[in-house]
Protein backbone atom coordinates (compact mmCIF):
# COMPACT_ATOMS: atom_id res chain seq x y z
CA UNK A 1 0.00 0.00 0.00
CA UNK A 2 1.50 3.37 -0.98
CA UNK A 3 2.08 6.07 1.65
CA UNK A 4 -0.78 8.66 1.02
CA UNK A 5 -2.39 11.39 3.15
CA UNK A 6 -5.82 12.10 3.67
CA UNK A 7 -5.80 14.53 0.96
CA UNK A 8 -4.27 12.04 -1.24
CA UNK A 9 -0.61 13.76 -1.66
CA UNK A 10 1.56 10.47 -2.06
CA UNK A 11 4.03 10.80 0.81
CA UNK A 12 7.58 9.75 0.94
CA UNK A 13 9.00 7.45 3.86
CA UNK A 14 11.83 8.42 6.20
CA UNK A 15 11.50 5.58 8.73
CA UNK A 16 11.82 2.12 8.24
CA UNK A 17 10.93 -1.24 9.98
CA UNK A 18 13.56 -3.84 9.21
CA UNK A 19 11.55 -7.29 9.54
CA UNK A 20 14.02 -9.81 8.58
CA UNK A 21 12.75 -13.08 7.88
CA UNK A 22 8.97 -12.56 8.10
CA UNK A 23 7.60 -16.23 7.47
CA UNK A 24 8.79 -17.50 10.89
CA UNK A 25 7.49 -14.37 12.65
CA UNK A 26 5.88 -16.52 15.71
CA UNK A 27 9.31 -17.88 16.06
CA UNK A 28 12.08 -15.06 14.86
CA UNK A 29 13.33 -14.67 18.16
CA UNK A 30 15.01 -18.12 18.19
CA UNK A 31 17.23 -16.48 15.55
CA UNK A 32 18.99 -14.83 18.50
CA UNK A 33 20.62 -17.77 19.52
CA UNK A 34 22.37 -18.86 15.87
CA UNK A 35 23.13 -15.44 14.88
CA UNK A 36 24.45 -14.55 18.67
CA UNK A 37 26.75 -17.28 18.46
CA UNK A 38 28.01 -16.95 14.53
CA UNK A 39 28.52 -13.18 16.02
CA UNK A 40 30.70 -14.58 19.01
CA UNK A 41 32.49 -16.73 16.20
CA UNK A 42 33.39 -14.14 13.72
CA UNK A 43 34.61 -11.26 16.56
CA UNK A 44 36.24 -13.97 18.69
CA UNK A 45 38.23 -15.69 15.52
CA UNK A 46 39.32 -12.06 13.90
CA UNK A 47 40.47 -10.56 16.66
CA UNK A 48 42.55 -13.24 17.98
CA UNK A 49 44.51 -13.04 14.45
CA UNK A 50 44.70 -10.00 14.90
CA UNK A 51 46.34 -9.63 17.77
CA UNK A 52 48.41 -12.48 17.23
CA UNK A 53 50.14 -10.49 14.64
CA UNK A 54 50.19 -7.48 16.69
CA UNK A 55 52.16 -9.02 19.48
CA UNK A 56 54.87 -11.13 17.18
CA UNK A 57 57.36 -9.33 15.82
CA UNK A 58 58.08 -12.02 13.66
CA UNK A 59 54.64 -11.57 11.88
CA UNK A 60 55.35 -7.12 11.48
CA UNK A 61 55.56 -7.65 7.52
CA UNK A 62 53.56 -6.99 4.72
CA UNK A 63 51.88 -9.54 4.09
CA UNK A 64 50.39 -9.58 7.64
CA UNK A 65 49.56 -6.11 7.99
CA UNK A 66 47.47 -6.60 4.52
CA UNK A 67 46.04 -9.78 6.67
CA UNK A 68 45.29 -7.95 9.98
CA UNK A 69 43.88 -5.20 7.80
CA UNK A 70 41.63 -7.82 6.20
CA UNK A 71 40.29 -8.62 8.97
CA UNK A 72 39.63 -5.36 11.17
CA UNK A 73 37.31 -4.61 8.10
CA UNK A 74 35.69 -8.59 9.08
CA UNK A 75 35.16 -6.64 12.12
CA UNK A 76 33.63 -3.64 11.46
CA UNK A 77 31.59 -4.99 8.53
CA UNK A 78 29.93 -7.56 10.88
CA UNK A 79 29.66 -5.05 13.72
CA UNK A 80 27.56 -2.62 11.59
CA UNK A 81 25.30 -5.60 10.68
CA UNK A 82 24.39 -7.91 13.54
CA UNK A 83 24.29 -5.89 16.97
CA UNK A 84 21.64 -4.35 14.75
CA UNK A 85 19.89 -7.16 14.04
CA UNK A 86 20.10 -8.67 17.82
CA UNK A 87 18.79 -5.76 19.52
CA UNK A 88 16.25 -5.73 17.46
CA UNK A 89 15.03 -9.59 17.80
CA UNK A 90 15.59 -8.85 21.45
CA UNK A 91 13.54 -6.04 21.81
CA UNK A 92 11.75 -5.67 18.92
CA UNK A 93 13.26 -2.68 18.20
CA UNK A 94 13.30 -2.92 14.24
CA UNK A 95 13.02 0.92 13.23
CA UNK A 96 15.32 2.77 11.20
CA UNK A 97 15.42 5.79 9.43
CA UNK A 98 16.14 6.80 6.15
CA UNK A 99 19.22 8.14 7.15
CA UNK A 100 20.15 5.26 9.12
CA UNK A 101 19.75 2.84 6.35
CA UNK A 102 21.23 4.79 3.65
CA UNK A 103 24.59 5.02 6.49
CA UNK A 104 24.05 1.29 6.82
CA UNK A 105 23.77 0.71 3.15
CA UNK A 106 26.98 3.04 2.39
CA UNK A 107 29.15 1.64 4.85
CA UNK A 108 28.25 -1.72 3.70
CA UNK A 109 29.04 -1.61 0.29
CA UNK A 110 32.22 0.98 1.23
CA UNK A 111 33.63 -1.70 3.12
CA UNK A 112 33.15 -4.68 0.36
CA UNK A 113 34.93 -2.94 -1.95
CA UNK A 114 37.37 -1.61 0.43
CA UNK A 115 37.93 -5.33 0.87
CA UNK A 116 38.02 -6.50 -2.33
CA UNK A 117 41.28 -3.45 -3.00
CA UNK A 118 42.75 -5.14 -0.30
CA UNK A 119 42.82 -8.52 -1.84
CA UNK A 120 44.28 -6.97 -4.52
CA UNK A 121 47.12 -5.12 -2.21
CA UNK A 122 48.07 -8.87 -1.17
CA UNK A 123 48.36 -10.38 -4.86
CA UNK A 124 50.53 -7.69 -5.24
CA UNK A 125 52.66 -8.37 -2.56
CA UNK A 126 52.77 -11.71 -2.88
CA UNK A 127 53.62 -10.84 -6.97
CA UNK A 128 56.39 -8.53 -5.55
CA UNK A 129 57.65 -11.73 -3.19
CA UNK A 130 57.94 -14.20 -5.38
CA UNK A 131 58.91 -12.41 -8.98
CA UNK A 132 60.83 -9.63 -7.98
CA UNK A 133 62.15 -10.67 -4.27
CA UNK A 134 65.49 -8.75 -4.38
CA UNK A 135 62.93 -5.59 -4.23
CA UNK A 136 60.60 -6.86 -2.25
CA UNK A 137 61.51 -4.48 1.02
CA UNK A 138 62.16 -1.61 -1.36
CA UNK A 139 58.76 -2.05 -2.72
CA UNK A 140 56.33 -2.99 0.25
CA UNK A 141 57.57 -0.61 2.18
CA UNK A 142 55.09 1.05 5.32
CA UNK A 143 54.53 3.86 3.14
CA UNK A 144 53.60 2.18 -0.07
CA UNK A 145 51.12 0.05 2.81
CA UNK A 146 49.63 3.23 3.70
CA UNK A 147 49.22 4.52 0.05
CA UNK A 148 47.53 1.61 -1.26
CA UNK A 149 45.12 1.86 2.11
CA UNK A 150 44.72 5.72 1.67
CA UNK A 151 43.86 4.50 -2.56
CA UNK A 152 41.74 1.89 -1.46
CA UNK A 153 39.26 4.06 1.00
CA UNK A 154 39.53 6.78 -1.83
CA UNK A 155 38.44 3.68 -4.24
CA UNK A 156 35.71 2.94 -2.12
CA UNK A 157 34.25 6.56 -1.54
CA UNK A 158 34.71 7.31 -5.35
CA UNK A 159 32.56 4.43 -6.84
CA UNK A 160 29.77 4.04 -3.43
CA UNK A 161 28.82 7.74 -3.09
CA UNK A 162 26.98 8.13 -6.39
CA UNK A 163 25.07 4.83 -5.86
CA UNK A 164 23.90 6.23 -2.33
CA UNK A 165 22.96 9.61 -3.41
CA UNK A 166 20.94 8.32 -6.19
CA UNK A 167 18.92 6.30 -4.10
CA UNK A 168 19.00 9.34 -1.75
CA UNK A 169 16.83 11.22 -4.17
CA UNK A 170 14.80 8.67 -4.38
CA UNK A 171 10.77 8.75 -2.85
CA UNK A 172 9.76 5.63 -1.00
CA UNK A 173 6.18 5.49 -1.03
CA UNK A 174 5.42 1.78 -1.72
CA UNK A 175 5.64 0.40 1.42
CA UNK A 176 7.98 1.17 5.37
CA UNK A 177 8.56 -2.31 5.64
CA UNK A 178 12.11 -4.14 4.51
CA UNK A 179 11.41 -7.24 4.64
CA UNK A 180 15.38 -8.12 5.45
CA UNK A 181 17.56 -8.11 8.14
CA UNK A 182 19.62 -5.84 7.02
CA UNK A 183 19.78 -2.23 4.76
CA UNK A 184 20.56 -3.09 0.70
CA UNK A 185 20.65 -1.00 -1.66
CA UNK A 186 18.08 -3.23 -3.87
CA UNK A 187 15.63 -3.81 -0.64
CA UNK A 188 15.05 -0.31 -0.14
CA UNK A 189 15.13 1.01 -4.10
CA UNK A 190 11.98 -1.46 -4.14
CA UNK A 191 9.93 0.15 -2.08
CA UNK A 192 10.64 3.21 -4.14
CA UNK A 193 7.40 4.91 -6.47
CA UNK A 194 8.97 6.18 -9.88
CA UNK A 195 12.11 5.77 -11.64
CA UNK A 196 15.04 3.58 -9.70
CA UNK A 197 16.68 2.82 -12.95
CA UNK A 198 19.98 5.28 -12.72
CA UNK A 199 20.25 4.30 -8.82
CA UNK A 200 20.38 0.20 -10.00
CA UNK A 201 22.54 1.02 -12.91
CA UNK A 202 25.02 2.71 -10.85
CA UNK A 203 24.95 -0.07 -7.96
CA UNK A 204 25.36 -3.01 -10.76
CA UNK A 205 27.34 -1.06 -12.81
CA UNK A 206 29.91 -0.66 -9.99
CA UNK A 207 29.38 -3.79 -8.71
CA UNK A 208 30.90 -5.32 -12.20
CA UNK A 209 33.11 -2.57 -12.74
CA UNK A 210 35.21 -3.96 -9.46
CA UNK A 211 33.91 -7.40 -9.46
CA UNK A 212 35.92 -8.02 -13.21
CA UNK A 213 38.74 -5.90 -13.10
CA UNK A 214 39.81 -6.80 -9.31
CA UNK A 215 39.32 -10.94 -10.18
CA UNK A 216 40.97 -10.34 -13.77
CA UNK A 217 44.27 -8.76 -11.92
CA UNK A 218 44.43 -11.04 -9.16
CA UNK A 219 43.85 -13.89 -11.15
CA UNK A 220 47.00 -12.40 -13.50
CA UNK A 221 48.96 -12.09 -10.58
CA UNK A 222 48.90 -15.66 -9.17
CA UNK A 223 49.20 -16.78 -12.22
CA UNK A 224 52.55 -15.26 -12.50
CA UNK A 225 53.55 -16.43 -9.09
CA UNK A 226 52.78 -19.81 -9.56
CA UNK A 227 54.32 -19.65 -12.97
CA UNK A 228 57.49 -18.56 -11.37
CA UNK A 229 57.08 -20.19 -8.59
CA UNK A 230 57.34 -23.95 -10.49
CA UNK A 231 60.09 -22.46 -12.78
CA UNK A 232 62.97 -21.09 -9.94
CA UNK A 233 61.81 -22.12 -6.74
CA UNK A 234 62.47 -25.27 -5.43
CA UNK A 235 61.90 -27.43 -2.00
CA UNK A 236 60.50 -25.45 0.84
CA UNK A 237 60.68 -22.01 -0.76
CA UNK A 238 57.83 -22.99 -3.28
CA UNK A 239 56.21 -24.87 -0.84
CA UNK A 240 56.40 -21.36 1.76
CA UNK A 241 55.34 -19.35 -1.63
CA UNK A 242 52.31 -22.04 -2.77
CA UNK A 243 51.25 -22.21 1.23
CA UNK A 244 50.80 -18.44 1.52
CA UNK A 245 49.50 -17.94 -2.52
CA UNK A 246 46.57 -20.80 -1.15
CA UNK A 247 45.38 -19.16 2.06
CA UNK A 248 45.02 -15.61 0.11
CA UNK A 249 43.51 -17.84 -3.40
CA UNK A 250 40.93 -18.99 -0.65
CA UNK A 251 39.84 -16.21 0.95
CA UNK A 252 39.38 -14.79 -2.35
CA UNK A 253 37.11 -17.26 -3.75
CA UNK A 254 34.99 -17.59 -0.77
CA UNK A 255 34.83 -13.28 -0.84
CA UNK A 256 34.16 -13.41 -4.81
CA UNK A 257 31.88 -16.83 -5.06
CA UNK A 258 29.23 -15.52 -2.23
CA UNK A 259 29.46 -12.18 -4.36
CA UNK A 260 28.23 -13.78 -7.27
CA UNK A 261 25.70 -16.48 -5.82
CA UNK A 262 23.61 -13.37 -3.94
CA UNK A 263 23.80 -11.55 -7.57
CA UNK A 264 22.97 -14.65 -9.56
CA UNK A 265 20.36 -16.41 -7.62
CA UNK A 266 17.99 -13.72 -6.94
CA UNK A 267 17.90 -12.84 -10.47
CA UNK A 268 17.48 -16.35 -11.47
CA UNK A 269 14.70 -16.94 -9.15
CA UNK A 270 12.38 -14.11 -9.15
CA UNK A 271 9.88 -15.71 -7.28
CA UNK A 272 11.70 -16.08 -4.11
CA UNK A 273 9.90 -15.91 -0.70
CA UNK A 274 11.59 -12.87 1.59
CA UNK A 275 12.84 -16.00 4.34
CA UNK A 276 15.02 -17.28 1.33
CA UNK A 277 16.13 -13.78 0.05
CA UNK A 278 17.18 -13.26 3.89
CA UNK A 279 18.97 -16.33 4.08
CA UNK A 280 20.80 -15.37 0.60
CA UNK A 281 21.65 -12.43 2.39
CA UNK A 282 23.21 -13.64 5.65
CA UNK A 283 25.47 -16.38 3.29
CA UNK A 284 26.86 -13.41 1.68
CA UNK A 285 27.41 -10.93 4.67
CA UNK A 286 28.37 -13.82 6.99
CA UNK A 287 30.13 -16.42 4.98
CA UNK A 288 33.67 -14.48 4.48
CA UNK A 289 33.77 -13.02 7.74
CA UNK A 290 33.22 -16.37 9.67
CA UNK A 291 35.63 -18.32 7.51
CA UNK A 292 38.80 -15.39 6.66
CA UNK A 293 40.29 -15.83 10.32
CA UNK A 294 40.65 -19.67 10.52
CA UNK A 295 41.78 -19.83 6.60
CA UNK A 296 44.54 -17.79 7.81
CA UNK A 297 44.80 -19.16 11.48
CA UNK A 298 45.16 -22.47 10.44
CA UNK A 299 46.47 -22.05 6.44
CA UNK A 300 49.52 -19.87 7.10
CA UNK A 301 51.96 -21.80 8.70
CA UNK A 302 53.53 -18.58 11.01
CA UNK A 303 50.60 -17.76 12.08
CA UNK A 304 49.31 -21.72 13.05
CA UNK A 305 52.92 -21.89 14.68
CA UNK A 306 52.50 -18.49 16.66
CA UNK A 307 48.67 -20.09 18.13
CA UNK A 308 51.30 -23.47 18.57
CA UNK A 309 53.65 -21.86 20.82
CA UNK A 310 51.41 -19.45 22.62
CA UNK A 311 49.34 -22.66 23.50
CA UNK A 312 52.49 -24.50 24.40
CA UNK A 313 54.04 -21.76 26.44
CA UNK A 314 51.00 -21.61 28.26
CA UNK A 315 50.64 -25.33 29.37
CA UNK A 316 54.19 -25.31 30.61
CA UNK A 317 53.68 -22.28 32.43
CA UNK A 318 51.11 -23.91 34.57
Amino acid sequence: MEGVTQNGTIISYTEFVLFGFPGIIKNRKLLIIPFTVMYIIIMTANLFVIHRIFVIPSLHSPMYFLISLLLTINVSYTASILPKFLVGLTFDLNQITLAGCLTQIFYISFMSLFESGVMLSMALDRFIAVCRPLRYNDIMTSSFLVQLSVAGIARSTLFISPMVILTASVRFCRSNVILNFVCENAGLLSLACGDTSKPHAVGLMVRILVTVTDVSLILLSYSCILYMAFKIAVGKARHKALNTCGAHLTVAMIIYLTALISSVIPRVQSQMTPDVQNIISAIYHMTPVSLNAFVYGLGVKEIRRSFTKSWKNKTVSR
